[in-house]
C-alpha cells in the first residue's frame, strides 16, 4: 500500500470537521488519481457516499459509529488491553516512535487512534505497517464490528487490514475469544491509563 493511499485511509477515517467537509472534492480527486489497485473500487465507493452526504448527517453517523460503539473504537489498544495499565506503556511507545520519526500528536489525540497510525504509516511506511501489524487483532475486532453494522467505513478498515500479513490460528482465537469477552480489565489499584508523557496537560486556572 502507498503512503498516499495511507495519507487518504487516514483523512477517511478522521471526524469529518469543516476543514476535511471542504475538501470532500479534492478527496475524491486523489482517489482517482490512484490508480485501480486492490480496493479501489470500493474506496470510490465510499467516497461516492462520502461526498453525497449532508455534512451534519456524516458528522452524526461518524459519532454514532465510532464513538458510542465501543466495539467499533478507533483507539485500537483499549481492545486489546482495556484501560489496564499495559495500555498506557503500549501509548508511551507508540508516541516515542512517532517522535523519532517526527510526527507530533495534537494536542488531545492519544497515539493508538487508528488514523493517527495511519499517518505513521505513510511518513514512515516499514515502520508505521509494522506498528499497524502489532494491532491486527483490534483492527479485526473494528472491522467485524463495522461489517455487522454494514457502515460505510467497513470498506476502509478492509482495506487497512488487506495491507497487512493475514491473522494467524492463534490471532483468530485471540479475536474471537476478546468479540466475547470484551476488553481485559483490572478493578484493583487502578491507575490513569496512560502515563503522564502520553496523557494531554492540563491548562493551569487562571
Amino acid at each position: 500500500m502507498t503512503p498516499d493511499v495511507l495519507k487518504l485511509l487516514s483523512l477517511l477515517l478522521q471526524y469529518p470537521g469543516e476543514e476535511l467537509l471542504a475538501a470532500r472534492v479534492e478527496l475524491r480527486g486523489a482517489a482517482r488519481e490512484l490508480g485501480p489497485g486492490r480496493g479501489a473500487r470500493d474506496l470510490h465507493r465510499f467516497l461516492d457516499w462520502y461526498c453525497a452526504q449532508p455534512a451534519a448527517e456524516l458528522q452524526a453517523r461518524y459519532v454514532e459509529t465510532f464513538d458510542f460503539t465501543k466495539r467499533a473504537s478507533l483507539h485500537l489498544t483499549y481492545h486489546t488491553l482495556g484501560d489496564r495499565r499495559q495500555r498506557g506503556m503500549a501509548l508511551l511507545n507508540l508516541k516515542q516512535r512517532y517522535a523519532a520519526a517526527g510526527l507530533d500528536l495534537l494536542d488531545g489525540e492519544l497515539p493508538d487512534y487508528l488514523p493517527v497510525m495511519l499517518e505513521f504509516a505513510a511518513l514512515a511506511p516499514d515502520a508505521g505497517l509494522a506498528a499497524l501489524a502489532r494491532h491486527r487483532e483490534a483492527l479485526e475486532l473494528v472491522r467485524a464490528a463495522l461489517h455487522e453494522a454494514t457502515s460505510p467505513w467497513a470498506p476502509l478498515l478492509d482495506a487497512v487490514c488487506a495491507a497487512l500479513p493475514a491473522l494467524t490460528k492463534l490471532q483468530t482465537r485471540r479475536v474471537r475469544r476478546l468479540a466475547a469477552e470484551g476488553p481485559p480489565f483490572e478493578e484493583v489499584g487502578l491507575e490513569p491509563f496512560a502515563p503522564p508523557e502520553v496523557m494531554p496537560v492540563a491548562e493551569e486556572a487562571s
